[in-house]
């Protein structure tokens, strides 16, 4: 066995550091610590990482984001606070901490302290200057009030500004205390100035002021008035901005940064707005003021002028009056009577004005004589030519129709092709039936019946035998469309019976020749 070799336990490098970890919770459970705070840092997740250190030693720090929302202020690099919490160890580096879930300043000596601080920095940066500071509105229109909706604050300003001067009051609701309310109280400001002072139908108008404030309370309620985030944005305000936190003998930052500076929300209410009776009553001195500074003028003149014992303005007039009617007068009628004597003589040589005017009025009824026939001729002629232009036009139209109608045809398709079948049938069985009667009464259908046609020698059909002369030679045409000669020769009754056709076939009997008719001269076939 080696000289030195040893009973001690064996650790992993987790079972040592989780040991360690175990005994430090246990020994000190809860502990109490004042310090500075050296390094500060709140990661994205709203934790906070600080150092917590004095002259000897420094102890890492951390609280959780619940805890840093609850803290009456933002904790600064330089703060002297007194923590409470727990010990612990972080295995994973190796270290231990303070795990905080409360913090508050180490007594007022430290924030002032730090208020001191900021003070310094910002008046050299010119914030506190009075050049910057804006002269505040007479009488505004609106009236912006950035405060707790809850506290007694809103109450006052409104009920203080009904009873002096009543405006229109928009308000902000903020967080006037705690971690949280000094954002919420540069985003109000931020926001007023963003507003339009010409807004659309609807929308809020601009304010002309601007009234931040709380009531009363301790340094540490009020930090959030010290915030440097809220005086850089009253600071960079274009409205008037009135500083109205906390009492009179309470001071902040944003009082040295604000246009104008109240003693309390009240007194902010009564600098924003004026007293309307007493305005009125100012309005009403000064014009009795005015009103007797007048009289006193205008009566200091009027004796003033009389004293001087002028002359009256009429008796200064008359004589000018009275010269002006002795020079101008005469003078004013000679030069009136030259022109119209001047005007007599023209009217006298001037003819009258029938006798210019006679020559024209006879010269224009010439021309209306000659015009008139002038017109009835010309209309008689356009009259003609419009009626061989139409006479010439009637085929054209016709063509024109009948080109319209064949595209109009074309144009209709299955439809109109098969109206047009049915339309061609109809004219064709009219057609047909009168092809049938122009058959019936053509002379071919009385050849049918077993008539003959009988033309002359010289090819004229003969209508009556009375017109036939003796051993005149005739053509006889029958129905199968034979034509034969014949010479007239003898008496009729010695004459062969004609050929007709058996008696149950004809409908009608030929006629018999009577006493009354002539003796016919007999046809002879050859």
């Amino acid at each position: 066995m080696p000289d030195d070799a040893t009973n001690a336990p064996e650790y992993s490098v987790s079972e040592l550091a989780f040991a360690l970890k175990k005994t430090v919770e246990q020994t000190y459970g809860r502990v109490r610590v004042r310090g500075e705070l050296g390094r500060v840092t709140i990661a994205k997740s709203g934790h906070c990482y600080a150092d917590i250190k004095d002259d000897k030693a420094v102890i890492n720090s951390i609280m959780w984001a619940g805890v840093v929302n609850r803290l009456p202020m933002r904790p600064e690099e330089g703060m002297e606070v007194i923590c409470e919490g727990k010990m612990s160890t972080y295995p994973g580096r190796s270290n231990y901490q303070l795990i905080i879930d409360r913090m508050e300043p180490a007594g007022e000596g430290a924030l002032m302290a730090l208020l001191e601080k900021r003070k310094k920095m910002l008046a050299a940066e010119g914030l506190f200057d009075e050049a910057g500071k804006k002269d505040l509105p007479f009488i505004p229109q609106t009236i912006g009030v950035v405060t707790s909706p809850t506290g007694a604050v809103i109450r006052d300003i409104l009920h203080r500004i009904e009873d002096r001067f009543p405006a229109h009051v928009i308000l902000w609701p903020v967080l006037v205390q705690g971690d949280r309310a000094a954002e919420q109280i540069a985003y109000a400001i931020n926001g007023f100035n963003k507003m339009s002072g010409n807004p659309a139908p609807g929308e809020p108008r601009r304010p002309d002021v601007l009234i931040v404030g709380r009531g009363g309370g301790s340094l540490e309620d009020l930090w959030c008035f010290n915030e440097e985030i809220v005086a850089r944005a009253a600071a960079k305000s274009d409205i008037p901005l009135i500083s109205a936190v906390g009492h009179e003998t309470d001071w902040t930052i944003l009082d040295y940064v604000a246009d104008y500076r109240a003693p309390t929300p009240t007194g902010a209410a009564e600098v924003a707005v004026p007293v309307r009776a007493d305005l009125l009553e100012t309005t009403s001195d000064y014009e009795r003021r005015l009103r007797r500074a007048l009289t006193r003028s205008t009566e200091q003149a009027r004796l003033t002028l009389s004293a001087a014992k002028l002359p009256r303005p009429d008796s200064l007039l008359r004589p000018l009056e009275q010269r002006f009617d002795a020079a101008r007068l005469p003078r004013a009628q000679s030069l009136l009577e030259r022109p119209m004597q001047k005007l007599s003589v023209l009217d006298a040589r001037m003819p009258a004005l029938s006798v210019l005017t006679r020559p024209l009025s006879d010269k224009a009824s010439a021309l209306a004589s000659r015009l008139s026939p002038a017109l009835r001729n010309l209309t008689a002629r356009r009259a003609d030519a419009l009626s061989s232009v139409s006479a010439r036009l009637s085929p054209r139209r016709i063509a024109a129709d009948q080109t319209r109608l064949s595209e109009r045809l074309d144009a209709a398709g299955k439809s109109g092709a098969r109206a047009m079948a049915r339309r061609l049938e109809v004219l064709q069985s009219g057609r047909d039936r009168a092809a049938g009667l122009l058959e019936a009464y053509s002379y071919q259908g009385v050849l049918q019946r077993g008539f003959a046609l009988v033309r002359d020698e010289d090819g004229k059909v003969v209508r009556d035998g009375s017109a036939l002369n003796s051993a005149q030679a005739v053509s006889l045409t029958f129905k199968e469309g034979v034509t034969r000669k014949a010479v007239i020769d003898g008496d009729p009754d010695d004459m062969p019976p004609p050929a007709v056709p058996p008696p149950s076939e004809p409908k009608t009997k030929p006629k018999k020749a009577t006493a009354k008719t002539p003796s016919t001269p007999q046809l002879g076939l050859f």
